[in-house]
């Protein structure tokens, strides 16, 4: 190596470091967990001609899989996936949470949105986290019974079944049930998650026991974990459907669970629970370099913010010249596209059943030309604020006063009819709100709401709590078609209000930057909701990375290079979990996030 070229080296380290680029001590704040990063895994494009599922953990794409081979459909495949990633990914998603799921038939060519996120009970109301005129504290809300909704996915589950599913109901529960009775390895995600992430201190005192030892130390890699009270749960729903979830034994775990929390106790009744209901939702679509990309409408902000950046984006060229990932210049015009998204993300996205989300108008072509006329192609702007959509007045809607934690999972599938679904799953933050009912935890969706039901100015917020109303979402399970209509791509991740940077990111690699799955989700994370534009720097703060720029561009360099545009970077520990199938030429491709422990297979 070069003296000169290790002095230059050195010299563009020590102006990161001066211009506050490289903070490591933020990757020890709680922002970045619950779900933190636990490492990289080496992972490869994966083919297939038949069918593919890729998902969060080897056991539950492998139970997935073995459905698509008994002739299952997606659905069924999902299903079998979702009950399997209950029990080896609990951190991040279960029955004691909701989804969102996307259904392509591809025989009808029909795509059908299924809105399964959690409820909140009869007894909410609008101050339900505020205590004396203030907010009450994140966490100690998070980790009670105010903050769990009522469960959507066994209901989702069992409704996409009845329209879209082929293998009986019950034979879809015995991948899990096995697991659960037999035991499954604790992997090292589940064990840094849990030593690391969380504590037993976190968990109420049938999770604790389960999670770890007597000595309060949690479950070693490799221990065997078994949960026949899980078991007992699935038997049940196996045997007798959802009700069997909603009503009963189950119903009355849930309720004693809630009700007995410490910190803050909850208020969920046998009532609320019976009366659950999944709803379906008009997708919401747009065009895009003459593809369409379709996702989950409110409460979702998912598909709606993901629209906007790519349209936003859209008049600009992303790919450079010869075709660049990662181009200085698209991650700015990406950036600023972001913002002016979430700007109106935050103020108008709630619950349509209760706020008159003004979806058709935040997705307008004239509208979104307008705002696209406010990013400036070589300069940041120094602030972001909410458009005003047709038929919208601004001052109808109040400031957001929303947090969301990063748990969450995503499943992509495709069946060998070409059905596919993309289905992101949660219950909220990691081990969500950690209590515990028959073999399972439930979630604390009900944090994902606003603390605040007004603003400053005594305006309402469209993300307020209300009796029935289900939180707003980030979760953007994603379909892809290509011009003449058929199928492309399912794609999706967790990650909080990240995963809407995520899904951007990943559509944005393949469709300018032309690249498979595997490199599009393995790809640097990026992006700006806010002031600050992120950029992912754990890959590049490798030793061969920093002193070797000439070989390779990592987001450090990148970073340096956006500041030249006005933005003031912030690097992070940026945690997606992206899955992703994709059909090109009549094969398919697989990608799975390499900062989780998920995988891609297919015959």
């Amino acid at each position: 190596m070069k003296v000169r070229s290790i002095k230059f080296a050195m010299m563009a380290l020590f102006g990161l470091m001066m211009a506050g680029l490289i903070e490591a001590a933020q990757a020890q704040r709680a922002r970045i967990a619950p779900e933190a990063g636990s490492g990289r895994y080496a992972k490869s494009a994966v083919r297939a001609q038949k069918y593919m599922v890729a998902a969060a953990n080897p056991l539950a794409a492998d139970a997935g899989l073995s459905k698509l081979r008994q002739g299952g459909t997606a659905v069924d495949a999902a299903i079998a996936v979702q009950l399997v990633l209950n029990l080896v990914e609990p951190q991040s998603s279960g029955i004691g949470g909701g989804a969102f799921l996307l259904h392509w038939d591809a025989t009808q060519k029909s795509l059908i949105t299924y809105d399964g996120r959690e409820a909140a009970p009869a007894a909410a109301r609008p101050d339900r986290f505020m205590e004396n005129g203030r907010r009450r504290p994140f966490r100690k809300a998070v980790k009670s019974g105010l903050s769990v909704g009522v469960p959507g996915l066994v209901r989702l589950l069992e409704v996409a079944h009845k329209k879209h599913g082929l293998l009986p109901w019950k034979t879809l529960f015995e991948p899990a049930i096995k697991l659960a009775e037999d035991g499954f390895r604790v992997s090292p995600r589940l064990n840094f998650l849990l030593d690391w992430g969380a504590s037993p201190k976190s968990f109420s005192a049938a999770a604790r026991a389960y999670f770890y030892d007597a000595a309060g130390k949690a479950r070693p890699v490799g221990f065997v974990l078994r949960n026949p009270a899980f078991a007992a749960t699935l038997r049940q729903i196996a045997n007798k459907g959802a009700d069997a979830f909603y009503n009963d034994e189950i119903a009355a775990s849930i309720i004693k669970a809630v009700s007995e929390a410490p910190n803050y106790k909850g208020d969920i009744t046998a009532a609320d629970l019976a009366a659950y209901r999944v709803k379906q939702r008009p997708p919401v679509c747009v065009d895009y370099r003459k593809m369409k990309v379709c996702g989950m409408g409110p409460p979702s902000s998912g598909a709606t913010t993901v629209a906007q950046i790519l349209k936003l984006a859209e008049p600009f060229d992303l790919a450079g010249s010869p075709r660049q990932p990662m181009n200085t210049k698209a991650l700015h015009i990406l950036g600023e596209a972001g913002r002016l998204a979430f700007a109106d993300r935050n103020r108008y996205v709630g619950d349509p059943d209760f706020v008159s989300v003004p979806t058709a108008g935040l997705i307008d072509p004239v509208y979104l030309a307008s705002r696209a006329k406010l990013i400036n192609p070589v300069r940041a702007a120094t602030k972001a604020v909410p458009g005003v959509p047709p038929l919208v007045r601004l001052n109808t809607f109040g400031v957001d006063d929303t947090r969301e934690s990063v748990g969450t999972s995503h499943i992509s599938i495709v069946d060998a009819a070409g059905n596919a679904v993309s289905m992101t799953t949660t219950i909220e933050s990691a081990f969500g709100s950690g209590l515990w009912a028959a073999g399972f935890l439930l979630n604390n969706e009900l944090t994902d709401f606003s603390f605040r039901p007004v603003d400053r100015t005594g305006r309402l917020i469209a993300n307020r709590v209300g009796p029935g109303k289900r939180p707003r979402s980030s979760m953007a399970p994603t379909i892809v078609f290509n011009a003449d209509g058929s199928f492309r791509a399912a794609v999706g991740s967790p990650g909080g209000s990240r995963i809407i940077l995520y899904v951007a990111k990943a559509l944005v690699a393949m469709i300018d930057w032309k690249l498979d799955p595997q490199a599009a989700v393995a790809l640097a994370n990026f992006g700006k909701r806010g002031p600050s534009f992120e950029i992912e720097y754990d890959p590049s703060l490798a030793t061969k990375n920093i002193l070797a720029p000439w070989s390779t561009v990592p987001s450090i360099w990148r970073g340096i290079r956006l500041r030249a545009f006005g933005h003031r970077v912030r690097p992070d520990l940026m945690t997606s979990g992206l899955h992703i199938v994709e059909k090109r030429n009549g094969v398919l491709y697989g990608g799975a996030d390499p900062r989780r422990e998920g995988v891609a297979r297919g015959d």
